[in-house]
């Protein structure tokens, strides 16, 4: 840095006050270097390949050129003039995409000059996620380590926030925010005004609760009301002030993009479906608790559900004690498109790695390990709208994957190599150098003592 910081002007606390801050920015940063383009083909032989869109390779090889597969197959693919890897013994995954979070735009919840999250005021259709991203994250190569190497960043909700903004899609590697973004803006996100409210609270307490709903619910109607109203008064040619929030809703109004309704009960869930048939909305449903109670609906309307973390208590205490951990296996049953998302709130963001247990809890409670795999690649980036590129291993998609020494859904594997649009990309992180600082100490410390 090129500036001083003159004690004697600013007073020693302010100083000492800027210092703290900019040495908190710093820390904030990791260190990993992003990766090279690739300059060479590479196939990997000997692994087993999960496909995600077809049947599992035993065995299998896969090679990719310039960010691209172009080959996956067995013996018959060619290692010619490519980089060979030996992947035996080891299985090889598409990337993991995580579909709702704050990564980028939250540090350490607990430090309120590391979350940007969220803007005030009740429409904020015009924030878009991709230009708050922070690159620098020390969460990045912690969640990327895992497997999960694509992400959505979306902005969350403040109080009587109903229109929170658009989100944006990212892969994990890059100097950038730009260099990182995939796709934005992805959707416009709308939290729904409504939920049970707590019989424990107060009249008076359950009085403004129901009032802020139906405040809340006015507040969305009327939005997308002028929307609509705009979207007609420009497509008419009439000229018209600009307006950069009904500008921003534009895409949503007239089905270009799809509006991410944020709703757990059952009654929230069917009210914004209703909406989204009103407006003729692309809607889908984030949370979906008691999505299951609802499949028909789900099902008439086309709407897949994002399934915001499974390892929490059920939403209610006459719901059955597995009613989350099952709610996949039966809207799989029932044909209705659905992801695993490791949730947006509280510690979600630093937790984004474990994604793929919130898939493998399902497991137990009826869902097939094809299907926990396919909630977490093939169908996010369905959603999303990026599946002709991610989400899957085959010809002429993005060379996005990892290796790993066991299955990726189990806590006890390790990811051993991961690519990026075809670049091999640094697993450490924070918590390697950590580790290995750690396991360093403890043995010469041991010694000392003795």
């Amino acid at each position: 840095m090129n500036f001083k910081i003159n004690p004697s002007a600013l007073g020693k606390a302010a100083a000492a006050s800027l210092l703290s801050a900019l040495l908190a920015t710093t820390a904030s940063a990791h260190d990993n270097v992003p990766a090279r383009a690739q300059v060479q083909p590479v196939t990997i032989v000997g692994a087993t390949i999960h496909t995600v869109s077809g049947d599992d390779i035993r065995n299998g090889r896969v090679r990719f050129e310039d960010g691209r597969i172009v080959a996956v197959g067995g013996s018959d693919v060619s290692t010619d003039g490519s980089q060979i890897i030996d992947a035996s013994g080891q299985q090889l995954y598409p990337g993991y995409i995580a579909v709702d979070g704050t990564l980028g735009l939250s540090e350490v919840s607990a430090v309120r000059a590391t979350v940007d999250v969220a803007e005030v005021g009740a429409n904020n259709a015009d924030v878009r996620a991709d230009t708050a991203f922070n690159a620098d994250s020390e969460i990045v190569p912690v969640t990327r380590a895992n497997g999960v190497l694509l992400a959505l960043s979306v902005p969350g909700s403040s109080s009587g926030n109903v229109i929170s903004g658009r989100s944006a899609l990212m892969q994990l590697d890059g100097w950038t925010q730009e260099d990182m973004l995939v796709k934005a803006p992805v959707a416009l996100h709308v939290n729904w005004p409504g939920g049970a409210i707590p019989s424990w609270l107060p009249p008076p307490a359950q009085q403004a609760a129901r009032e802020a709903q139906k405040t809340g619910r006015a507040t969305l109607r009327s939005a997308f009301e002028a929307a609509k109203r705009y979207a007609a008064g420009k497509s008419s040619g009439k000229g018209l002030v600009v307006d950069r929030r009904l500008e921003a809703m534009l895409d949503a109004v007239e089905g270009r993009q799809p509006v991410f309704f944020q709703a757990d009960d059952a009654q929230s869930i069917q009210e914004s479906l209703d909406f989204a048939r009103e407006f003729g909305l692309k809607a889908v449903i984030v949370g979906g608790a008691d999505a299951w109670q609802l499949t028909d609906a789900l099902k008439a309307q086309d709407v897949p559900v994002i399934l915001s973390g499974l390892n929490r208590l059920p939403r209610t205490r006459d719901d059955a004690i597995d009613s989350i951990y099952s709610a996949p296996a039966k809207l799989a049953a029932a044909g209705v498109e659905f992801a695993i998302s490791n949730g947006g709130g509280g510690f979600a963001t630093s937790n984004l790695r474990n994604l793929p247990y919130q898939a493998a809890a399902a497991v137990g409670f009826g869902l097939t390990p094809a299907q926990a795999l396919r909630a977490i690649t093939l169908t996010p980036a369905r959603i999303l709208g990026v599946d002709d590129r991610y989400g899957s291993i085959g010809n002429g998609l993005s060379a996005t994957l990892f290796l790993a020494d066991g299955d990726a859904l189990e806590p006890a594997t390790r990811v051993t190599r991961a690519w990026i649009d075809g670049r091999e990309i640094d697993l450490s992180s924070r918590h390697t150098r950590l580790y290995d600082k750690y396991r360093q100490k403890y043995p010469e410390t041991r010694d000392t003592a003795r």
